[in-house]
């Protein structure tokens, strides 16, 4: 065998064992996931993913159909279960990590480069959260980093055909979150910028974007049909974001949350990187662009976490080349400083991030720092207290009983979970709830969730204080804080077609 041969079989050896590697890692992190991911209880978002999945249309108010679909495929496979049904998110981001560590090899990088590149990700705020619960963020910020692996290949292949699976995972992403929009922007400027500007001459590119439009029809068709209510969606919870100062903190967000602190300096230097490539510039202005628009548009910090693999990729791969030309003891100074910091910083934002704990000091940390895991806490006590207020009421009013509730968490409490107490489908208005109506005829005992006291009595009549919304850990949530009281009232003060008119509320 020619010496040739056997360094192609060495290097086709070590890409595999590399392969391994990454696989090995996206694995573990999935199982701690899996293994952590039933403390508590749903999270409000994801209570509104279920009741979606269970009303499956081509759009909806608040998001695209992808999150509510693949819930659904969660509901007919393994039926309410949290586990299971975060499975997919833990998948997206074992995934996303996997991913990742390919775009630092496809970019140069060596097993160092391609396993601290796995790591950053994996340990990154984000993407910790994204694994904990099931959001639509989850998958969107999958179709981000698999475009950037797509343009690397693109860029470093030359080879046009790979515009077929940009154009599909953009056309996935137009179906999971809207934001994404921006991120394409990055791309055109990427094209028109850089020498990649050859590309919109060729058929390729132009059937990469059939492709994506192709995907996102359905729900452009849906989107016409109800006369772009998701963008009425967007403006109204962009402006609650900007008035509750949800969008302070843009920059702070990109060094804490988005990417691992302790890895800020391989994202930059993946930056610099990106813009001195004459090859692979088109992926600096893919960072750049998305980054500037929702800056100037006051977006939220963490709309952007999709870019920061692509830029750990290349900052590993730059820091692996410059580790190599400084003496053994240099190289091992600097990558034992960065990996106790690393492990310090990966393991606080695991403790504040992921509910690890069942009970004690580091489950009271978790919820101290993580709103989100607040949030999951006190559901099946809520529907519990409106089953025993629906229990103690004579047989004739509970046949003619309806429960309203003010958000879509207690609207998907009550539908998803009240089914084990056989409570009645819930009335709402908020998002894609106004658009399934009320019963008929309507209900003239109605149990009311969400509302205070005056609003109550402002739209139904005789209404008495019949129970209380909390929870027995005593966490202080939007629950408990803001919607404490629970309402026993009579019918409403004014036609339900007028109550309709009135309230399409948004949240």
């Amino acid at each position: 065998m020619s010496s040739n041969s056997l360094d192609q079989t060495s290097t086709s050896g070590d890409r595999r064992s590399d392969i391994l590697v990454l696989l090995a890692i996206a694995a573990a992190v999935a199982l701690f996931h899996i293994l952590t991911d039933n403390r508590y209880g749903f999270h409000r978002d994801e209570l509104q993913f279920l009741s979606d999945a269970r009303h499956l249309d081509w759009g909806f108010v608040a998001f695209p159909p992808f999150t509510p679909f693949v819930e659904r495929i969660g509901l007919s496979l393994f039926g309410l279960s949290i586990v299971w049904l975060r499975l997919f998110s833990v998948i997206a981001q074992a995934i996303l990590i996997y991913v990742s560590g390919l775009t630092a090899r496809e970019l140069g990088g060596g097993r160092l480069a391609q396993v601290t590149t796995a790591l950053a990700v994996a340990f990154s705020p984000l993407p910790v959260f994204e694994a904990t619960e099931f959001q639509y963020t989850s998958f969107g910020m999958l179709w981000w980093v698999l475009i950037a692996y797509f343009v690397i290949k693109l860029l470093k292949s030359e080879d046009p055909r790979w515009w077929l699976a940009i154009g599909a995972t953009i056309g996935l992403g137009l179906e999971t979150k809207y934001a994404i929009v921006f991120y394409v922007a990055g791309i055109v400027a990427g094209l028109v910028f850089t020498r990649a500007r050859r590309y919109f001459a060729t058929g390729w590119f132009w059937a990469g974007v059939g492709i994506a439009l192709l995907i996102f029809l359905p729900n452009l068709i849906w989107l016409i049909r109800h006369d772009f209510i998701s963008y009425t969606f967007l403006q109204h919870i962009h402006a609650r974001d900007v008035a509750e100062g949800r969008a302070d903190g843009f920059w702070k967000g990109q060094f804490l949350y988005d990417a691992n602190v302790a890895a800020a300096p391989l994202w930059i230097a993946g930056l610099i990187g990106y813009l001195f490539s004459q090859r692979y510039r088109m992926l600096a202005w893919m960072y750049l662009v998305p980054v500037a628009l929702f800056f100037a548009g006051k977006g939220r910090f963490y709309y952007t976490a999709g870019a920061y693999p692509m830029l750990l990729a290349m900052g590993a791969v730059v820091a692996e080349r410059c580790l190599g030309r400084l003496p053994r003891w240099g190289r091992v100074t600097v990558e034992s400083v960065w990996v106790a910091a690393f492990v310090f910083v990966s393991a606080v934002v695991c403790a504040r991030l992921m509910p690890i704990a069942t009970s004690g000091p580091l489950k009271e940390y978790a919820l101290q720092h993580s709103e989100d895991l607040r949030e999951e806490i006190g559901w099946n006590q809520l529907v519990r207290t409106v089953a025993q207020i629906r229990d103690s009421l004579p047989a004739d009013e509970q046949a003619h009983l309806g429960i309203t509730t003010a958000n879509y968490g207690e609207y998907g409490a009550i539908e998803i979970l009240g089914r084990a107490y056989h409570l009645p489908e819930p009335i709402g208005t908020t998002n894609s709830e106004w658009y399934w109506g009320y019963p008929t005829p309507p209900p003239t005992t109605i149990i009311v969730l969400g509302l205070s006291s005056e609003e109550a009595n402002s739209i139904f009549s005789g209404c008495r204080l019949a129970g209380h919304n909390g929870n027995s850990l005593g966490v202080r949530n939007e629950e408990s804080v803001d919607h404490p009281d629970i309402f026993l009232c009579g019918p409403l003060r004014f036609p339900w077609a007028e109550v309709w008119k009135r309230h399409r509320d948004f949240g």
